[in-house]
């Protein structure tokens, strides 16, 4: 990421995080994002380490790729019992990339959890990313909708992301769409990998 740090400290044998310097870039932002993409960045709850609707600690839950070029990329959420109360389903329009890199390195933890995210402008809308404790994952789109509660199961289409028996995503987009492995370790699907 650029502005928001979620690195990996061997002393402290935790992860270090802080999104103060992308909260302090943030406002300058504001007439590039997308409305929505703007509306879940700025939330005040969204870094509030403490806030029930703050992404850190969320579980990847499922991921549901289109089938086709007009539909939703789909990233669902659930709940961290001890912080949460309720999942976290962020709905992707106008996907141009998608990509998860799995480093599989951190062997002791049942499920990849979310570090921190950050959602930056680019042309035609925005990027975003979400660091997660043993991979990443990169959407860039025209814009997104964040959706706290149960609210985005209905009506879900696409495609949901298999998982390996590590509990790590293995398959991307439709056929056809350049989905699939493309390098080392990194799922790929979209026009601009």
């Amino acid at each position: 990421m650029k502005f928001v740090k979620a690195d990996w400290d061997a002393e402290m044998h935790g992860f270090d995080l802080d999104p103060s310097v992308y909260l302090a870039e943030l406002q300058k932002m504001r007439d590039e994002l997308p409305a929505e993409a703007w509306a879940f960045a700025s939330d005040a709850e969204h870094y509030s380490m403490r806030s029930s609707r703050c992404v850190k600690d969320l579980e990847l839950a499922a991921i549901s790729v289109p089938t086709d070029k007009r539909g939703v990329l789909t990233i669902e959420f659930s709940a961290n019992q001890w912080k949460h109360d309720s999942g976290l389903v962020i709905r992707y329009s106008g996907v141009s990339h998608f990509s998860i890199d799995c480093d599989q390195s951190i062997d002791w933890m049942q499920a990849d959890t979310v570090l921190l995210d950050e959602i930056l402008p680019r042309q035609d809308g925005c990027l975003h990313e979400i660091a997660l404790t043993d991979a990443s994952i990169t959407v860039h789109c025209r814009d997104l909708e964040a959706l706290w509660g149960d609210a985005g199961r209905a009506g879900r289409a696409g495609r949901a992301v298999r998982r390996s028996s590590g509990g790590h995503p293995v398959s991307g987009g439709p056929s056809g769409s350049g989905g699939g492995v493309c390098r080392r370790g990194v799922l790929c699907w979209g026009h601009d990998r």
